[in-house]
């Protein structure tokens, strides 16, 4: 089980979260007594109780009391299913095609996310220059302050025209060499380290900067996972439709499901996107099938993405391309992602 200790700047009274959601003290302690779901003080003090500062965010945004960014990880135990291309493809499209403020921050080893979107030349320097998310981990593990947010974020990036309003926080091959280490990371002077809070206090202050944030997470469920998972709404599991892509799935629910029993927190399963797809192929065709009656899975996203080269090709980056339609060809990809965005919408919207 992984316990989360309580740093003092994590928690709020009173008056600390009529501030947050703009109403008067009045107004949370009648929440307190109205909604039976309202957090549980961490605390009882001779000034008032005190609560968690996550579990209250949370709280605000799923009753629509403050404007916070909604939190999307993508996860698959395989690799080689699409991951990344969903998570890209729906960044693109909620900033490009329904004008909302989007990051995507790139937990995955690999980069892939990072490259889609910046260029590998770009990515090579910022590597070398310790300007990604390698450095924050790092730190976290050697108790240094190298980390620096405002040179790490990169703004406005895809290199397609039409895409504004899209920011990363790129990834590096390091971090494979990283997660190992992270179960040593050191508890700090006042034993507030935790290896799955890094990524929720470094990001912080930028957390509702944006409408939508999209984490593309490592093939695993690790510590580094954990840390998107940590301040996601829910996750998204982009899959083939065939054994060996699926065969995870329920490991995944099961995982999260005791991590966020763990943290008192909701990370929900908002569903499961085929990618992939071929439909001459009776494996798929009866794997979908399969994935759509399963009442123990999560419901299955309306949109197929099917398998063809346009996809592939979409993965490269290419800058100066004027509209998504350019990135990601006119013999229907397009409508796909545009169907899907708006799915996930829906969940939120």
């Amino acid at each position: 089980m992984v316990v989360i200790n309580v740093h003092k700047n994590d928690l709020v009274g009173i008056a600390e979260i009529a501030e947050i959601a703009n109403v008067s003290n009045s107004a949370v302690i009648n929440w307190r007594t109205r909604f039976s779901d309202f957090p549980k003080p961490v605390s009882e003090l001779k000034s008032g109780p005190v609560f968690n500062l996550s579990q209250i965010n949370n709280w605000l945004r799923r009753r629509g009391k403050i404007m916070a960014a909604n939190i999307i990880s993508s996860i698959n135990l395989k690799g080689g299913v699409g991951k990344t291309t969903t998570t890209v493809g729906l960044a693109e499209f909620l900033a490009a095609e329904f004008s909302k403020r989007v990051l995507v921050i790139d937990l995955d080893p690999q980069t892939n996310a990072t490259v889609m979107l910046i260029g590998d030349n770009e990515w090579k320097e910022r590597n070398k220059n310790g300007l990604t998310l390698a450095t924050l981990f790092q730190d976290a593990i050697n108790e240094t302050e190298n980390f620096k947010l405002k040179d790490t974020l990169i703004k406005n990036v895809s290199g397609i025209t039409d895409v504004l309003n899209l920011d990363l926080l790129p990834s590096s091959i390091d971090l494979i060499d990283i997660q190992d280490k992270l179960i040593q990371m050191p508890l700090g002077k006042y034993y507030a380290g935790n290896p799955v809070e890094i990524i929720n206090r470094a990001l912080r202050p930028i957390l509702n900067d944006y409408d939508y944030i999209i984490i593309d997470c490592p093939p695993n469920l690790g510590l580094i996972t954990l840390n998107g998972l940590r301040i996601s709404s829910g996750y998204i599991i982009p899959t083939i439709p065939d054994n060996l892509s699926t065969y995870g799935i329920p490991q995944i629910l099961d995982r999260v499901k005791g991590f966020a029993n763990s943290i008192n927190e909701s990370i929900e399963p908002f569903g499961i996107v085929v990618t992939k797809f071929r439909q001459a192929t009776n494996l798929h065709k009866r794997t979908y099938q399969l994935l759509c009656e399963n009442e123990d899975l999560p419901k299955v996203f309306d949109t197929i993405f099917p398998e063809n080269t346009q996809m592939a090709e979409a993965g490269e980056y290419n800058p100066g391309l004027n509209t998504l339609k350019q990135r990601w060809g006119y013999t229907g990809q397009f409508d796909r992602f545009k169907s899907f965005t708006q799915e996930v919408l829906d969940i939120f919207e």
